[in-house]
């Protein structure tokens, strides 16, 4: 017992080190350097966002970049249009995104494995083609915002969102009986509805959850950014990123969606310094991935769990492979 509570309060400790660490990072960093972490913590969240539906729920979704895009064009709007403060935008941006997926949801959510999954990829697409032709959005032109010159308030801003992020995954989905219901219907969905479970209620409810997170970090991003284009919010590669980050670092886990963010982010913005705007980043993540789903199938959080072969993930991992070959098609 007294080795466990020692290893607790280590374990505390260095997250309070890391915490600590964080909130002096804009203090230590150049203005470019800063722009790069700001950049990583808001795909930490992201990937965290989409664990919820594709980990812990086990459905693949590729339409996850259309709520992150959704997110971006309603801030926009209700700044630009509406004369809305930032942070009320943002925050109003999140909760309609949750009511649209909500709506979106409970359709979609009927279906399963490789329809779901196509089914998503559909809805994104169909976003973006939307958002092409609609005044209101600016169709091909985009949308500007005014600028606010303050890669400090920005970071902070992705720090709150992605440790918010974490925060509700651990607490919801690995330290809560309702996640044991998310997991009981992932594993099983018809023993779940015999033990009176609402299987349609908790996978709409979980579906719209991941959903409002990227509501707000899109939000976020349009004003850091300031210009948004459907292709640059709204474009498949958001989708595929999210799932993959989570393929790579480790499906329905904490730490695994942070490792995979990590890594992938990282190593895109050193290829495109070294390479500038090349197609070969394309080519080494896909090695990376096919490398990582022959040799370890549960990302790699599990070099140091020592475990390959595990329950969680296996459907959504199995899912995913369908639906890739279903998208080649």
């Amino acid at each position: 017992m007294g080795r466990l509570n020692i290893r607790l309060q280590k374990g505390q400790w260095l997250l309070l080190i890391l915490l600590v660490f964080l909130l002096i990072v804009p203090f230590l960093l150049s203005s470019f350097w800063l722009r790069i972490v700001t950049g990583l913590l808001m795909w930490i969240g992201l990937a965290l966002s989409w664990n919820m539906i594709g980990g812990y729920m086990g459905y693949v979704s590729f339409g996850h970049g259309a709520f992150f895009g959704l997110g971006a064009y309603l801030t926009a709007l209700l700044m630009g249009k509406l004369d809305f403060p930032f942070f009320p935008a943002m925050l109003t941006a999140g909760l309609l995104t949750y009511v649209f997926a909500w709506l979106v949801g409970y359709p979609t959510l009927r279906l399963s494995g490789t329809y779901f999954a196509i089914g998503t990829w559909c809805f994104a697409e169909m976003m973006r083609q939307l958002v092409l032709v609609l005044d209101i959005t600016g169709g091909p032109e985009g949308l500007r915002l005014k600028p606010y010159l303050n890669e400090t308030f920005f970071y902070f801003v992705m720090l709150a969102l992605a440790l918010f992020v974490a925060i509700f995954s651990y607490v919801t989905f690995d330290r809560s009986h309702y996640g044991l219901k998310v997991k009981a219907v992932r594993e099983e969905e018809t023993a779940a509805s015999t033990l009176g479970l609402n299987i349609v209620q908790i996978k709409t409810q979980v579906f719209a959850v991941s959903a409002f997170f990227p509501g707000l970090i899109g939000g976020a991003y349009a004003y850091w950014i300031t210009y948004i284009h459907p292709d640059s919010v709204l474009g498949p590669l958001i989708s595929d990123q999210m799932v993959i980050m989570v393929l790579l670092g480790g499906i329905a886990t904490l730490v695994g969606p942070i490792i995979g963010a990590v890594i992938l982010y990282i190593g895109n913005r050193i290829l495109w310094v070294l390479w500038g705007d090349s197609p070969a980043y394309l080519v080494i993540l896909g090695i990376a991935i096919m490398i990582v789903i022959l040799f370890l199938p549960q990302g790699l959080v599990s070099l140091w769990r020592g475990r390959k072969k595990t329950v969680p993930g296996k459907p959504a991992a199995s899912a995913l492979q369908n639906a890739a070959e279903t998208k080649q098609v």
